[in-house]
């Protein structure tokens, strides 16, 4: 008779009740020599990775995207649930008790959580450079740094989840420069200490440096820690070590992990390891019509703002010949020569509001899973694109940043201008090169070329709300929040949920953030 055990999180299966009395001690390892154990750790960090991948999928992989001046909310969405349509009209329905939001705090704490006792574990001797331990303490620094980069982004004072220092530290919200400057070490000492090459799905050293870049020219201002030196400075260590590739092959599946990559969560078409973003990003209308098997089926979740599926003489970014263009957004639904219309869905009746035939996000659609392939699943939900998390020209893209910043901008327009020559297949015209302008001019113009490069990949709102145009941008660009005319400057970070401040004694609701309380 076999059992299972868990011991601090980790499963450990026994051989018989017999041998697992003979072996009681083993199964009573306290945490200090579980995280210790470079095989305990190993398991536990493929589950941390697990977990983390796990983010992005489903409906709660799309929820940071909505509310940006890039993706916003579905019109039947916002008629069906008006509460999540608070994350776009930025109204009273944007509150402590949204469940949604709870829900994005609540799944990065346990992978925060876990990621901290591995380098508590691992960090509390000295560590040999290039060991096993070294390689297992840096991924466990990045995905911790990681999260607690996103965290402190979205939620503004986070707890620091240091357990080294648990008893002085607590539970709090610390304070932002505290919190940056963890953040900062974390990733430095990924760095250091990531092996240069992983198996997909795990950080490397050029993750942790790329990730490190970001917290040096992300951190506000007002914690002192803003430096886009350092952060340049870590961009130009690993940027040699990744190339750019044609923009189709970063969303072809049969090219994944390619020279461009830097991270990307593993996924696939069969379940349990699917990613579920089809079937929340496709068209209802086509649903309707095809029903599940058409592989861009879907139901409008998120669906392009009309400012990034527009081109520039229609008040949007495109411009003509860029290739980005066609590979991230879907324009046409026609399929197998029928084109859909409205109808079968008209019973919604969302009058002028309509925008299942409007342009959808392509990136992730996943012909796999139409019935007209041999593979027999026949259902957008097993959606199984590798979702990339960091790749080459995003840090291109900062990096050009960095040097407008730093008084360098010829140099930041010639980076601009590699990016740029990909999306045009090779070749750039003379009319489409960016020419010097002036450092503010730079400023605007990078915003919108990262919209066009990063279309619907999970960095816009972090970019809006490091560059100070969060409020502007969106009030402006997304239909929802243009409508209702709420969005205020507190509304730049979200509102702790208010389950964590009943379980948490250590957060009160006059810890609440400004506006929400």
């Amino acid at each position: 008779m076999k059992r299972t055990i868990i011991v601090a999180g980790i499963v450990m299966l026994s051989a018989s009740c017999s041998k697992f009395l003979d072996e009681r001690s083993m199964t009573k390892l306290d945490e200090s020599q579980v995280y210790s154990d470079v095989n305990l750790v190993e398991t536990s960090l493929k589950g941390i990775y697990a977990n983390w991948k796990s983010i992005r999928t489903d409906e709660q992989g799309l929820i940071m995207m909505m509310g940006t001046d890039e993706t916003q909310q579905g019109a039947f969405q916002m008629k069906s649930d008006p509460n999540k349509g608070g994350l776009d009209r930025y109204d009273g329905n944007l509150n402590s008790t949204l469940n949604h939001i709870a829900n994005q705090w609540n799944i990065r704490w346990p992978v925060v959580n876990e990621a901290a006792k591995i380098v508590k574990g691992l960090g509390s001797g000295t560590v040999t450079p290039d060991s096993r331990e070294a390689k297992l303490l840096g991924e466990a620094s990045f995905v911790r740094g990681f999260l607690d980069f996103q965290l402190t982004m979205y939620w503004g004072e986070i707890p620091i989840r240091d357990l080294s220092r648990e008893t002085e530290l607590g539970f709090r919200r610390q304070p932002l420069k505290d919190v940056w400057a963890f953040i900062i070490a974390d990733l430095q000492r990924a760095a250091d200490n990531c092996p240069k090459t992983n198996d997909p799905g795990r950080a490397t050293s050029g993750a942790a440096w790329a990730m490190l870049g970001k917290a040096y020219m992300s951190a506000p201002v007002s914690t002192g820690l803003r430096d886009f030196s350092k952060a340049a400075a870590c961009f130009e260590k690993m940027m040699g070590d990744y190339s750019l590739v044609p923009y189709k092959d970063l969303w072809d599946y049969s090219k994944i992990n390619t020279a461009e990559s830097i991270l990307e969560f593993q996924f696939s078409p069969a379940s349990p390891n699917n990613n579920k973003l089809q079937f929340q990003i496709g068209s209802r209308a086509v649903q309707a019509f095809y029903g599940d098997g058409c592989y861009y089926s879907g139901y409008d979740k998120i669906v392009p703002t009309h400012y990034a599926y527009s081109a520039i003489d229609s008040g949007g970014i495109w411009e003509a010949g860029d290739k980005r263009r066609q590979e991230s957004i879907r324009y046409d639904f026609t399929y197998y020569g029928d084109v859909p219309t409205l109808d079968p869905i008209s019973w919604e009746d969302l009058g002028a509001d309509y925008d299942e035939l409007l342009p959808h996000v392509k990136k992730y659609e996943d012909f796999r899973t139409d019935k007209h392939t041999d593979n027999k699943i026949n259902n957008m939900w097993n959606s199984g694109k590798n979702i990339p998390v960091l790749r080459l020209a995003d840090i291109k893209l900062c990096y050009a940043e960095c040097l407008n910043e730093l008084n360098r901008g010829g140099d930041a327009v010639n980076v601009v201008n590699e990016v740029r020559t990909r999306a045009w297949g090779g070749v750039l015209p003379d009319d489409k090169k960016w020419q010097a302008m002036s450092q503010d001019a730079f400023r605007t113009a990078i915003m919108d070329e990262r919209m066009r490069e990063l279309f619907a990949e999970d960095w816009r709102r972090i970019d809006l709300i490091r560059t100070g145009k969060f409020v502007e941008f969106v009030k402006a660009r997304n239909k929802w929040t243009k409508l209702s005319g709420s969005i205020q400057d507190f509304n730049t970070v979200f509102p702790i949920p208010d389950t964590e401040m009943k379980l948490n004694g250590d957060i009160k609701p006059s810890d609440q953030n400004t506006g929400y309380n």
